[in-house]
């Protein structure tokens, strides 16, 4: 399971650097709402919870992938930010396709 959620980590710094992501919970939900999310990854130690109970029932409604990791602190490092995040949503994969479709199961 720690190989998977730093894998997922190290893909998404790439995707930072290629591809193009959504960050934060009100542009991830416009992203999810809008179908042009192709993942989303939310973190797990978000308090309030409520604050991103909404997005894997989104989601899964409009089925797009949706993947937990441990850390927003680590989320908002992978996504080239200064600050944690709480959630993210993948618009390009950057030509990282292939590598993707281990993460979208």
């Amino acid at each position: 399971m720690a190989e998977d959620v730093k894998a997922l980590y190290g893909f998404i710094e790439k995707v930072a650097e290629k591809g193009k992501i959504a960050k934060g919970v009100n542009e991830v939900t416009k992203q999810v709402e809008r179908g042009s999310a192709k993942l989303v990854v939310t973190a797990q130690d978000v308090d309030p919870k409520e604050i991103l109970m909404h997005i894997p029932v989104l989601c899964k409604e409009k089925n797009i992938p949706c993947v937990e990791v441990p850390s927003k602190t680590e989320l908002g490092k992978s996504a080239k930010l200064i600050v944690s995040c709480s959630t993210l949503a993948v618009l390009d994969f950057g030509g990282l396709d292939k590598e993707a479709e281990k993460f979208l199961k």
